[in-house]
């Protein structure tokens, strides 16, 4: 087969959760763990670190892997979903697997792959695994997929856990209340093995601290490590004052990623790093970090994250796609300058629109879409939904189409924002 084949192959007989939603998850370890072992266990030739959370998780893991290119390691990055190339979700040192890896390792384990009913985020993981194993990856940051506990990632031992935040997605799944998300979410946690939070939570910290505790594992909370004391938006990034709070001290960053919203990342990403070189056997000089907060995004090609993709007027992509991500999305859309503000929208049909619409600006002017793929809510039925909340506008049956009737009535002093779905973003991307 060649790559296009094999990428056919993949998306037929192992549907991804992104196109097909809870019909293609299988939760367990019993299979990837079966089938890892077929591998030869390559996940236990590197050190890991390993990233959950509802959002940032992507953001945290790329920042991680860029200070870590920087500080002279071998670097591994596992992602999920891809916006553009399937290749996105499995990166060393930046650079993305080539094609022939791809299909070398399809042609080689294609009937292991069947005959173990892996699922597709399974098999990209076993990828990823054997993948770095062979390129002398020295250590991998592992974002998990669906959850923590269950997922398909956590058969790995890392030096640190890091949860980023808890908030209400995939509840059909994960558990409909922040604590059950949270205890899904605490299954990363491995024994003697710290973790960290980057949002501390009163409804989620008895979660993770019982199960630490149960674990004998260390809590480390982010925000009691590191403070933002200043925050200001510069070029195409954003520059920070931080604080360390066990000795006062202070030094500034440029962060290469815009988004009031990374002002929580940035720390999460702060107190994993300083984990890292005071308590492992990796070393992260202060010029390492400082690096590779500023260049996150030439050095792992992260996109989607209040991107700007236009000018006159300005045109802003994000990916968020729940409640608890969209809040500070949508207050930053409120707060930004502009004469009339556009927004080209698009869900999948597992999100609570109930609680994501009402976040949205009511004076602006909505441009309802659908991305390509099976699990998008149809236009129509958007538009009359965002009506029972006030959100008036128009519909387009394509997001490359709605984008360009964005273009045609704004003017250059406005914005048009496109978002609500990973897909909406990637189709414009």
């Amino acid at each position: 087969m060649n790559y296009s084949q094999t990428l056919e192959f993949l998306f037929s007989a192992m549907p991804p959760f992104q196109q097909k939603g809870a019909s293609a998850y299988k939760p367990g370890l019993e299979r990837i763990t079966e089938f890892c072992r077929l591998l030869g266990n390559p996940q236990r030739n590197f050190y890991t670190i390993h990233v959950a959370g509802t959002n940032g998780k992507g953001s945290v893991s790329h920042m991680l892997a860029s200070i870590l290119q920087q500080a002279g390691y071998r670097t591994g990055l596992f992602t999920s979903p891809h916006l553009r190339d399937f290749r996105e979700r499995i990166r060393v040192d930046g650079e993305m697997i080539s094609k022939q890896k791809i299909v070398n390792f399809v042609d080689k384990y294609r009937n292991a792959m069947l005959d173990a009913e892996l699922s597709f985020f399974e098999m990209t993981a076993a990828l990823a695994f054997d993948y770095f194993a062979q390129s002398d990856v020295e250590v991998a940051v592992i974002e998990t997929g669906l959850g923590g506990r269950l997922d398909a990632t956590n058969i790995i031992t890392p030096l640190v856990s890091v949860i980023t935040n808890i908030g209400l997605e995939h509840t059909a799944l994960l558990g409909d209340t922040l604590p059950q998300i949270a205890a899904e979410k605490a299954g990363i946690i491995k024994k003697s093995i710290p973790v960290v939070i980057g949002e501390a939570d009163e409804a989620c910290n008895g979660v993770f601290e019982a199960r630490a505790a149960e674990l004998k594992s260390r809590v480390i909370y982010a925000e009691k490590v590191f403070g933002v004391e200043a925050q200001r938006p510069e070029g195409n990034g954003q520059y920070f004052e931080v604080v360390r709070h066990r000795d006062g001290h202070r030094f500034c960053l440029m962060l290469g990623l815009a988004g009031n919203y990374q002002r929580r990342n940035i720390i999460t990403a702060c107190a994993v790093a300083d984990y890292l070189h005071e308590e492992t056997p990796l070393t992260i000089s202060r010029r390492a970090f400082v690096d590779g907060v500023r260049n996150v995004a030439e050095l792992t090609s992260l996109q989607g994250r209040w991107q700007t993709i236009g000018t006159d007027p300005c045109i802003i992509c994000d990916t968020g796609h729940n409640a608890h991500g969209l809040k500070y999305v949508t207050e930053q859309l409120k707060a930004s300058r502009y004469e009339r503000l556009y927004c080209v929208l698009g869900f999948v049909k597992d999100k609570n629109l109930d609680e994501i619409l009402p976040l949205f600006p009511k004076e602006a002017y909505y441009i309802f879409t659908q991305a390509g793929v099976e699990r998008a809510v149809a236009a129509a039925d958007l538009a009359a939904r965002a009506e029972t909340f006030g959100l008036h506008g128009e519909t387009v049956d394509t997001v490359a189409k709605a984008l360009e009737r964005a273009k045609e009535m704004a003017r250059p002093e406005d914005m048009i924002f496109v978002g609500g779905s990973t897909f909406v973003v990637a189709e414009v991307l």
